[in-house]
């Protein structure tokens, strides 16, 4: 997760906190969604009970108390007390948001989460060597299976307007890897990927593929404790609302979009692209007026 720290140092209050408490420790699958939700209530997670915080990321209590033993601490009241006596916790609850509906609290999950990746853009560096990183990159496959179709679809939708050849990976399968191994000897040195909850198989066994082959990769993640995570790899956290019955992504797509605009900044001819795009839909009346 290259420049990480760069990104906890641009982040403030209790998220921030977590993450550097987090940061550096080997945790399994389960432990990092035990991580997530503990960011995503960063309020909150001094004053949770072990069975709460079990409820809320959806595992067991006992999972928890391991949770806790992996960060070095002797169990989980010794964690709680921890975050507790960290300065700059306060108390529990968020100014009234308990009197909003499921819905209201849903769309203020995902403008706490725009906040968060804000936040991290306050250091631009990680998101500037991506950028350079997939620029460089002929062709650039983009790789985005089931939740993740949708950002990977939309941002080589863009993409493909300023870079020479754009190759949208978003259906597993047998050819997924045959795609990889076609963009690799066509010249692609690195493979941008979005992934999000749930994570499919395919996706980590694709992105080991392309690292294998030397590709660089590139990821938006929901967390930076994603299960696709590498320590080569360049890792854009931005976090998935949870409120809904199907998790919501406005963050990670935005990232996708800054990481476009970074993109424009390193190919000397973007703007003639798009000029040039303009120019031929106008010919053809492609849109509305």
């Amino acid at each position: 997760m290259k420049a990480q720290g760069g990104r906890v140092e641009a982040m403030s209050g209790a998220a921030a906190r977590l993450h550097k408490l987090f940061e550096g420790h080997r945790l399994t699958p389960t432990q990092r969604r035990i991580a997530q939700c503990m960011v995503r209530r960063a309020d909150d997670a001094p004053f949770l009970s072990s069975v709460e915080l079990a409820e809320l990321a959806g595992v067991s209590q006992p999972s928890v108390t391991r949770f806790a033993v992996a960060l070095g601490f002797d169990g989980y009241p010794a964690l709680r007390r921890h975050l507790r006596e960290t300065p700059g916790a306060g108390a529990p609850g968020g100014g009234g948001e308990h009197t909003a509906n499921a819905y209201q609290q849903a769309v203020r999950e995902e403008i706490d989460n725009l906040r968060l990746l804000a936040a991290q853009l306050a250091d631009p560096a990680p998101v500037v060597e991506a950028a350079r990183v997939l620029a460089g990159s002929r062709p650039l496959p983009v790789l985005g299976l089931r939740a993740a179709s949708a950002q990977a679809r939309g941002f080589a939708y863009f993409a493909a307007k300023v870079h020479p050849d754009v190759r949208l990976l978003d259906e597993g399968g047998t050819m997924l890897a045959d795609r990889i191994d076609a963009a690799g000897r066509a010249g692609a040195t690195a493979l941008m990927c979005f992934a999000l909850p749930r994570h499919p198989r395919e996706v980590q066994g694709a992105v080991e593929q392309a690292r294998a082959a030397g590709l660089r990769i590139v990821t938006v993640a929901d967390s930076a404790f994603a299960p696709v995570a590498h320590p080569e790899d360049i890792l854009l956290p931005a976090a998935v609302g949870t409120g809904l019955v199907f998790d919501t992504a406005c963050a990670p797509m935005l990232l996708g979009r800054v990481l476009l605009e970074a993109m424009c900044d390193e190919l000397p001819d973007a703007q003639a692209r798009l000029e040039e795009f303009d120019a031929r839909a106008a010919e053809r009346g492609l849109f509305l007026p």
